[in-house]
This record gives C-alpha cells, structure tokens and sequence, in this order.
C-alpha cells in the first residue's frame, strides 16, 4: 500500500482508496479527463481567492494613503502613524499576492 496525492485536494490517501477521505473525491470512476478538470477548477478558485486578497490589499493601501493626506491628521501623531502602516501592509500586501499569482500561473 502507497501513499499517493489526491488529485482534488492533493492530501496523502491510500493507492487502493475508492474515494478522499478528505474531500471525498471518487477516484475509482474518475478518468484521467476528470481528474484534470477537477485539478483546474481547484487552480481557478485558488487564483480567485488570491486575486480577492489583492483587491483588499489594494484598499487598505488606499484607505491608509486617503486617511493620511485628507484625514486632517498631524505628522507624527498615532492616527497618521497608523495611515503609514496601513499604506505599508496593504502595499506589500498586495506585491505577495502578485507573486503567488505569477507563481500560481507559471506551467507544472
């Protein structure tokens, strides 16, 4: 007996399981066409929960950049600090996601 990747989940299971005891994919009745539909959806809904991840990084780099010039706040109080963090984390943010994108899309 040998551990193998489920092709849905890609979590170790046993060669002669019949189904994933953790998404409980069927591989017994999969064909070949079906496990490769079934690994491009989970590529595709992975690319859309990162892109997602970016659209908020890209609002927390705006809320902070907005809050910081028109919040009427004072350079160098909390308020202002906290604006500068917020354009920080959502600016790197947002780059991670851009790398685990490409990444994401490169061919296997």
């Amino acid at each position: 007996m040998a551990l193998i990747d489920c092709p849905s989940c890609s979590k170790k299971i046993s060669d002669k399981a019949q189904s994933c005891q953790h998404c409980d994919f069927t591989l017994g009745t999969a064909n070949a066409e079906d496990i490769v539909r079934k690994q491009n959806l989970n590529k595709y809904l992975k690319s859309q929960n990162i892109q997602m991840q970016s659209m908020l990084a890209m609002l927390l780099f705006v809320a902070g950049f907005g809050f910081m010039y028109w919040g009427g706040v004072a350079p160098g109080g909390l308020q202002h600090n906290l604006a500068i963090g917020l354009t920080i984390i959502g600016f790197v943010w947002y780059i991670v996601n851009r790398v685990r994108l490409i990444l994401l899309k490169r061919p296997d």
